[in-house]
């Protein structure tokens, strides 16, 4: 059993510690598989000096190797005999391990390092560590090649104290020596210390680690939150601009089915009046013709037999019917025609500046909101007054011309026009837009009206509404009535109706109206937006016809009688009293507070 262990050994390659394959041996006659010993050297050839593994003398230039074949067929016939590779449990130290101190020969791997002997042991010579009572006092750690380094250079002692002066590990002659006077303990109640230390480091870290770990999933939670947000904006935003694109055809469709509508009743109507007109003229030829004839008539009895005078009119209506109608008439037909293409095209105009503000604006970033004003849940009937039961609530208010923009006329305390610079610039006017608002404050219910013409927004503000801001402040805070939380505004174009709020837009498809009602429920937290419509009844009927024309008298009387439409309501809850706003748009836009009837007075503030 012995020689069989020593022939493994002897025929075994020191660095697969398997046996030999394709065997060589090299120049100081130690010998190796032909695959081993090339890898070695190819891993030396950078340094150009090769080693032997096992005696580590060097060779330069490389040797060559070449198969032994003697040895080769010398392992061939051990096998043939029951000569195997060695026993896992006898594992000989490679390069690259650190191998057993006590070994003769070939060494062992070494499985332990003890600091106080500063060796490592094999399995084999570590046993009286285990059982020899002096030596299980010892402190065996891992096998490590820097034992070395735990003996002091100078004294050649085994260094077991720290300097806490100096930060340095001493042996005991350095604390006596070039150490005394210092702070010095021992290495282990230093280690003790650093221990704690790196411990406490350890925990701090370890918690660091579980807040970060808890911050990385809420950001991936918020993450997924975003991208979901994000998908259902764009999916909302995407139906919000088609039913966008959807109404502005609508209108477009109503404008051309309008305009073609009064092209067929003017053309109708145009070719009439020719007709008419065509008749009239053959009649007046054929009058003429006859005239001619009887002014040729030489016979004073015969021309006096023939002419018939035609009956005479009182002064007046002659004035007024001989002031040529067929004239005045198509003066009229004209003018109408030209005021209705200019106000299509102006109404056209204004609606393309009001989408290109919405879909420009950053406000609108968040909400955009398209109703038809007859299926508009926000316009339900429930709870509805009429005008009368309205007036009933009616509230005289006055602008406030000392806080007004100031490019705003105000006369009477009541109308507002956009005009050139009336006043100074101060710190209580509007700065950036042209809104004004009233003196008196509102508190209760009250309801008031505003008539205008152009463009021009009705709105309710807080009295602390900001005024005036600086550059920087304007994107933090907008002060345009609508466009932030204390305010609500219905802008009146002449193709829809905005509402806005905050961050909150609503467009209303109804009939233009130039005057609007408001109505507030300050308790209840309502407002009401109304259009406000006129029918003109005629009382007395005095027509005169002259020649096919109808002529109105002066003295014909009318009675005109108005209704109110809900346009827009909002439910909130109001926090501070309100006041009413008005904002116009271009030069020559004008609006003002109509003079209502059983009108209430109410404190300023």
């Amino acid at each position: 059993m012995e020689q069989n262990q020593l022939d493994q050994e002897t025929f075994s390659c020191s660095i697969c510690l398997d046996l030999l394959k394709d065997p060589v041996t090299i120049p100081c006659g130690h010998s190796y598989c032909m695959n081993c010993i090339t890898d070695h050297w190819d891993g030396e050839d950078q340094r150009g000096i090769h080693s032997c593994p096992q005696c580590r003398e060097t060779f330069t230039p490389r040797p060559a190797v070449k198969k032994s074949t003697m040895l080769a067929a010398l392992l061939e016939e051990l096998k043939k005999t029951g000569l195997q590779a060695a026993p896992a449990d006898h594992c000989y130290a490679g390069p690259e391990d650190v191998a057993c101190d006590f070994c003769t020969g070939r060494k062992l791997k070494a499985i332990k390092s003890c600091l106080v002997c500063l060796t490592s042991y094999c399995e084999k010579h570590l046993q009286a560590h285990y059982e020899v009572a002096p030596l299980k006092k010892h402190k065996l750690v891992e096998p490590s090649k820097n034992l070395q380094e735990n003996i002091c250079s100078k004294h050649d002692e085994v260094m077991k104290m720290f300097c806490r002066t100096d930060q340095k590990c001493i042996c005991y002659l350095c604390s006596v020596d070039d150490h005394k006077g210092h702070n010095t303990v021992s290495a282990a109640a230093e280690r003790a210390e650093r221990q704690r230390e790196l411990e406490k480091r350890q925990r701090n870290i370890q918690q660091r680690i579980q807040d970060r770990e808890k911050k990385a999933k809420e950001q991936k939670k918020k993450v997924l939150f975003i991208n979901c947000s994000a998908d259902k904006s764009v999916e909302a935003c995407e139906k919000i601009f088609v039913d966008l694109i959807h109404l502005i055809q609508r209108k477009s469709s109503d404008v051309k089915d309008y305009i073609r509508s009064n092209q067929e009743t003017e053309v109708c109507e145009a070719e009439n009046e020719q007709k008419m007109l065509e008749q009239e003229i053959a009649e007046l030829k054929r009058k003429d013709a006859e005239l001619e004839q009887l002014l040729d008539t030489e016979d004073d009895i015969q021309l006096l037999n023939n002419y018939i005078p035609e009956p005479r009119l009182s002064s007046k209506v002659l004035q007024k019917s001989c002031s040529n109608p067929l004239k005045r008439r198509n003066m009229i037909y004209a003018f109408h025609e030209t005021w209705r293409i200019n106000d299509i095209k102006a109404a056209a105009s204004e609606a393309e500046s009001t989408v290109k503000e919405i879909v420009t604006n950053t406000w609108m970033d968040i909400s955009l909101v398209e109703i038809d004003s007859e299926a508009s849940s926000s316009t339900s009937t429930e709870g509805l007054m009429d005008r009368d039961e309205l007036l009933k609530f009616s509230q005289a208010l006055t602008l406030d011309s000392k806080r007004a923009n100031r490019y705003l006329s105000v006369t009477r305390n009541r109308a507002v026009k956009k005009d050139t610079e009336q006043f100074k610039d101060n710190p209580e006017r509007f700065e950036a837009h042209f809104q004004v608002l009233s003196e008196d404050s509102l508190s209760q219910c009250s309801y008031w009206e505003v008539e205008g013409s152009g463009r021009f927004t009705v709105a309710v503000a807080y009295k602390d509404i900001g005024r005036n801001f600086l550059q920087w402040d304007c994107k933090l805070k907008n002060y345009t009535f609508g466009l932030n939380e204390t305010s609500w505004a219905l802008e009146c174009c002449k193709l829809m109706y905005v509402f806005r709020h905050n961050k909150t837009l609503t467009l209303i498809s109804a009939p233009r109206s130039s005057k609007i009602g408001v109505f507030l429920d300050y308790g209840a937290g309502v407002l009401s937006f109304y259009s406000v419509s006129g029918t003109r009844t005629l009382l007395t009927n005095n027509r005169f016809s002259v020649s096919g024309t109808t002529i109105l008298l002066p003295n014909n009387r009318f009675s005109v009688s108005e209704s109110t439409t809900l346009l827009h309501r909002v439910q909130t809850r109001f926090t501070q009293p309100l006041l009413a706003g008005i904002r116009l748009y271009e030069t020559g836009d004008s609006a003002e507070f109509s003079q209502l009837r059983q009108v209430r007075k109410f404190p300023k503030f």
